[in-house]
């Protein structure tokens, strides 16, 4: 069983874990690496008791595969990662991509590049998880700031994945990851579910012809219908076709799903705007010292306050358009050197003044620090 409705005290890493079973999960695949490998530990545990199945792979690459072939058995699927193993996934993302396979993939962030830091904290996967695997496709994206969001965010990640058959990612980081605090676990009856859309004949039926929603139903694997999984380009029928037609078509159908429906997708959440001047733009951990930097601004003669990022893709760029219109700045603060920045500055389009505060060294940006550059700001 789900874990009852009430108030317990989890990690994030924990919180993931539960969030997806009350989701659906009832697979995963995984690899250990730090600082992910609670959820791989608890969902060893905790699977087996909710009629699941918990498998620990040779290494990342057989993790996303399994769950891509778990995902068309009829699972709701999922592996969780850090940056290294990451990378290792990126071309069975685009695979997923091209099939439209459901999936959920946990990307806990550390400091990078390569083996890095693996204790520390990061945020330098904001890139990768959009453009990691080659040629046009879309992901979703979405970022939690606290314990329980990673809780409600996963839940999320799977209502999406389902929805749109498309691989989903959570970005975590490692400072959340292993953060401690009260979360409230509803009544599962209170959660929405969604599951895959299934075909509504088997006479006449084309896998890849999509609805108007672009979205085609995913056929229940052992219940006869007839379909082939490739990732080469391919028809409504599934099977390859090399034709400018077909790939054309398909692309622009894989793309336009996530696109047409971004506002939809996209989710901003603002505090202390009504009259601010300076905004703080930022997520995950980042958001809890951009919160302190707000309250600390009332005394200084500033009026601060923040946008917090809870999707990172599709990236919300007409809600920050909108929001830059009123602004003098918007200062952006991420651990990395730089990447949800040019977002930024490509969505306001010269309306207001966009200012990098970059954070390395596996650790995030102290109140002070966010307060002093919007102090700063003429």
């Amino acid at each position: 069983m789900s874990m009852p409705p009430g108030v317990y005290f989890l990690s994030g890493n924990d919180a993931v874990a539960e969030g997806a079973i009350i989701a659906g999960c009832r697979f995963f695949a995984g690899y250990p690496i730090t600082p992910s490998s609670e959820i791989a530990e608890r969902l060893a545990a905790r699977l087996p008791q909710v009629g699941g199945i918990f498998v620990q792979m040779e290494d990342e690459i057989a993790s996303i595969m399994s769950i891509i072939g778990a995902s068309w058995g009829g699972f709701k699927a999922m592996t969780a990662t850090s940056g290294p193993g990451f990378s290792l996934m990126q071309e069975s993302i685009g695979f997923a991509a091209i099939t439209e396979t459901p999936i959920v993939i946990v990307d806990v962030q550390r400091a990078g590049p390569s083996t890095g830091m693996p204790t520390y904290v990061g945020q330098g996967d904001v890139m990768q998880a959009k453009w990691g695997s080659h040629g046009p496709y879309e992901i979703i994206a979405l970022s939690p700031s606290t314990v329980q969001e990673c809780f409600n965010f996963i839940i999320d990640a799977f209502n999406l994945a389902e929805k749109y058959r498309v691989p989903v990612v959570l970005l975590m980081d490692e400072r959340l990851s292993h953060l401690y605090e009260k979360i409230i676990i509803p009544d599962p009856k209170e959660i929405l579910i969604i599951n895959r859309k299934k075909p509504k004949t088997k006479e006449n039926f084309l896998p890849y012809r999509a609805d108007e929603d672009l979205v085609p139903p995913m056929p229940p694997v052992g219940e006869g219908y007839n379909f082939h999984v490739t990732g080469l380009t391919h028809d409504e029928k599934g099977y390859p076709n090399m034709s400018p037609e077909v790939q054309e078509k398909l692309v622009r159908r894989l793309c336009d799903k996530i696109r047409k429906n971004a506002d939809k997708i996209a989710s901003v959440e603002t505090y202390n705007m009504d009259d601010a001047d300076i905004a703080i733009l930022t997520f995950g951990s980042v958001v809890r010292p951009a919160l302190r930097a707000i309250k600390m601004a009332k005394n200084s003669g500033i009026k601060l306050g923040l946008i917090k990022l809870n999707t990172i893709w599709p990236f919300p760029e007409k809600i920050i358009q909108k929001i830059a219109e009123s602004l003098k700045a918007i200062i952006v603060a991420e651990v990395n050197y730089g990447q949800v920045y040019h977002l930024v500055r490509e969505a306001v389009a010269g309306a207001t003044n966009v200012i990098l505060l970059p954070k390395m060294g596996g650790t995030i940006h102290a109140a002070e620090e966010l307060l002093n550059v919007a102090l700063g700001v003429k």
